[in-house]
């Protein structure tokens, strides 16, 4: 069983950065997704790609993994780039547009 490692990132309609401190460990999809007949929703045979396990290190999780015997792939979390602005940058007639 493969599984992947990685700490989520912040969502892209919220400006807080909640929910992104924990690592979590998530089951690669063993059965292709497919469109259900009825209604069209994306489904898949495998009810294992919605069990989500939440660890507060990198090492917890990968030591979970371990013990089960599964493949694991760790994805490392990408550096936050700050970049300090100024109120009065708003309004500077010479930025680039």
């Amino acid at each position: 069983m493969n599984v992947r490692i990685y700490m989520p990132s912040k969502t892209a309609t919220q400006s807080g950065r909640g929910k992104t401190r924990a690592w979590m460990l998530e089951y690669e999809i063993e059965t292709p997704r497919r469109p259900e007949p009825l209604m069209g929703w994306t489904s898949s045979g495998d009810t294992l790609n919605q069990v989500r396990l939440s660890f507060d290190t990198r090492e917890e999780a990968i030591a979970f993994a371990e013990r089960k015997g599964w493949n694991y792939t760790v994805y490392e979390p990408h550096q936050r780039r700050i970049r300090p602005k100024n109120y009065a940058d708003n309004f500077r007639h010479d930025r680039i547009r």
